[in-house]
């Protein structure tokens, strides 16, 4: 006779055996070994839908990055600013114009004698932000987006002169933002969609830039810093560049060691601004990049720089590495010398007056 004593048993044995049986399906058997883990080199090596077109150094430093965690703030400045401002070639240029000046375009105090040449860049680029940053707007932008880098934030800070923050700003922005950066006194004669020929594969094209001189004359150390030199007022680039990384930390540890030093003032400093933050400097970061065998396939016994050499009479685009180099006409139209053509000139992109608004500056 079944009894409540036994019923109450009964069931007991019937959970007991239904958990055992669910557990024993859960518990994966001893001689099948777990999956391994994913592992993001899986997929480029599996997948042949893409084309890697970089360079190995390209690559090496691509997965160098991956694969790095956010340094100790002791670590040096390039590498943490690697870190927080990451390079992804394959990523499209951002639709970004940037320009700065004392006031806004809506401002009364904005100079008619500017706002065409301001308004062209918005006329040519309807799909693209862009910003006029004025001068009490910089601080608080740059505060923001290098707060985890707060010697960036007092390197630009501390700087005795407009000139020295509004050279550092254009290389800061496109650090952070990427886009375009020109200057306030050029026009755009062409958008910057035709900067670059259709034939360019743009996922292999990470930075744009111009020649401003190539004074082929003995004393052209009289006129210009260096024998080629690249030009700063135009600037085309994806976030995260090597160039820009590597003038960002440059011009930081220069001014907070003149700081130190206590020569960080008008009429004290050991360089000059062409060479501080100026053509000079950014024509060395440049060619640094060009001869640097963590992006270029440089051999140890390779005796061959690149140098002004492989630019000085340069006609049409030439492409080195993820660089893009324009000739002198493409934003230095107009200047009937060096070789450049005139405003009409198929090459010719950006118009600059050469306004040189910043030597106005009474304290200087």
């Amino acid at each position: 006779m079944l009894t409540f004593r036994r019923s109450l048993f009964a069931a007991l044995l019937l959970i007991t055996f239904v958990v055992v049986l669910r557990s024993s399906h859960s518990i994966p058997s001893s001689s099948s070994p777990p999956a391994p883990a994913h592992r993001p080199e899986d997929d480029a090596h599996n997948s042949n839908q893409v084309t890697d077109e970089r360079s190995p150094g390209q690559k090496k430093n691509a997965i160098q990055h991956q694969r790095s965690l956010n340094p100790s703030p002791s670590a040096p400045l390039r590498e943490r600013l690697r870190y927080h401002f990451p390079y992804d070639l394959d990523n499209k240029f951002p639709a970004y114009i940037w320009q700065t000046w004392k006031y806004t375009p809506d401002s009364l105090w904005f100079g008619e004698e500017l706002r065409p040449a301001e308004a062209s860049w918005t006329e040519l680029h309807p799909g693209f932000v862009h910003q006029v940053i004025p001068d009490d707007t910089q601080r608080s932008l740059i505060k923001y987006l290098y707060s985890a880098l707060p010697e960036v934030f007092e390197a630009y800070d501390s700087m005795p002169l407009p000139v020295l923050k509004a050279d550092f700003f254009r290389y800061l922005i496109l650090l952070a933002r990427g886009g375009i950066y020109s200057d306030i006194d050029t026009s755009a004669l062409k958008p910057a969609a035709d900067w670059l020929p259709a034939s360019y594969d743009l996922s292999t094209i990470g930075f744009v830039i111009g020649i401003e001189a190539d004074p082929d004359r003995p004393d052209w150390h009289d006129w210009y810093s260096r024998r080629i030199q690249f030009c700063q007022w135009t600037i085309q680039s994806k976030p995260g560049h090597p160039i820009l990384r590597d003038i960002v930390a440059y011009i930081t540890e220069e001014t907070l060691r003149m700081k130190k030093a206590k020569i960080l003032k008008v009429g004290k400093m050991d360089k000059t601004i062409v060479e501080f933050t100026g053509p000079g400097a950014w024509t060395d970061a440049i060619f640094r990049y060009f001869n640097d065998p963590d992006y270029f396939n440089i051999g140890p016994d390779s005796s061959h720089n690149v140098t002004y050499e492989d630019f000085t009479n340069q006609k049409e685009w030439r492409k080195v590495g993820d660089v893009v180099v324009l000739p002198i006409t493409s934003f230095s139209p107009g200047v009937m010398q060096m070789g450049a053509g005139d405003y009409d000139d198929p090459m010719a992109f950006v118009k600059h007056d050469f306004e040189g608004t910043w030597k106005t500056d009474p304290s200087l």
